[in-house]
C-alpha cells in the first residue's frame, strides 16, 4: 500500500492559497482517479482510497493545519501500515522558483513546518516528496504573509501547469517509485530553466 499526501491547510480561507498547493495536486489526483467525490475522513485526513496496478493507494488531505500534518500523516501511516518509504508528500517550495518541481526520496524539512512536523511524528527524514515551487514573492513581504496569500493572476497558468506536472510525478511514483520520478522531473525542471 501507498499514501500520497497532499500538504495545505483546511478551511475555504486557504484555498487557492501557495501553501495549499498540495491540495491542488491531491485533488487533481482524484479528479484523474473519478474520485472527486469519495473523500472520507479518517486520522485527521480526508482520503480518498483506490487501487493502482495491483496495488492499494490513498491520497489524501490533512485536516490539521500545516504545522501539525505530521499528526494525520503519522495515523493515516500507522493505521494503514504504511512505511515511510511508501508515503509521498507534495508540498509547496519557496526556495524553488514559481512552477518548478524537486523530488527526493529523503531530506530534512529545510525551514517548512509541515515537513518538519512529519519528521517528528514519522520519527524518519526517510520518506519521498515532491516539492512544487512558489517562489519567494518580494523579499520586503513577510513570508507567512507570501505563502498563506493567493496567487497572482499572472501566476495562474504557471501554477496549474506545475499542480498538473506534479499529479503527473505522483502517479509516476506510484508506478516507478521515486528514483524515476528524480530522473523525469527534476531533469525536466533543469531544462525549463535553460529556455
Amino acid at each position: 500500500m501507498k499514501l500520497v499526501v497532499g500538504l495545505g491547510n483546511p478551511g475555504s480561507e486557504y484555498r487557492e492559497t501557495r501553501h495549499n498547493v498540495g491540495f491542488l495536486v491531491a485533488d487533481e489526483i482524484a479528479r484523474r482517479w473519478r474520485l472527486s467525490d469519495a473523500w472520507r475522513e479518517k486520522c485527521e485526513a480526508l482520503h480518498v482510497r483506490t487501487t493502482v496496478g495491483d496495488e492499494a493507494v490513498i491520497v489524501a488531505k490533512p485536516l490539521t493545519f500545516m504545522n501539525l500534518s505530521g499528526q494525520a500523516v503519522a495515523g493515516l501511516a500507522a493505521f494503514y501500515k504504511i512505511d515511510p518509504v511508501d508515503v509521498l508528500v507534495v508540498t509547496d517550495d519557496v526556495a524553488l522558483p514559481l512552477g518548478r518541481l524537486r523530488a527526493r526520496p529523503e531530506g530534512g524539512a529545510g525551514g517548512h513546518n509541515g515537513l518538519k512536523s512529519i519528521i517528528q511524528h514519522l520519527g524518519t527524514q526517510a520518506f519521498p516528496r515532491v516539492r512544487v515551487g512558489v517562489g519567494r514573492g518580494d523579499d520586503r513581504r513577510d513570508l507567512v504573509d507570501h505563502v498563506l496569500g493567493r496567487f497572482e493572476a499572472g501566476e495562474r497558468e504557471t501554477v496549474s501547469a506545475a499542480v498538473l506536472r506534479a499529479a503527473d510525478a505522483s502517479e509516476s511514483f506510484l508506478a516507478d517509485g521515486i528514483e524515476r520520478v528524480m530522473s523525469v522531473f527534476n531533469t525536466a525542471a533543469k531544462q525549463d530553466s535553460v529556455e
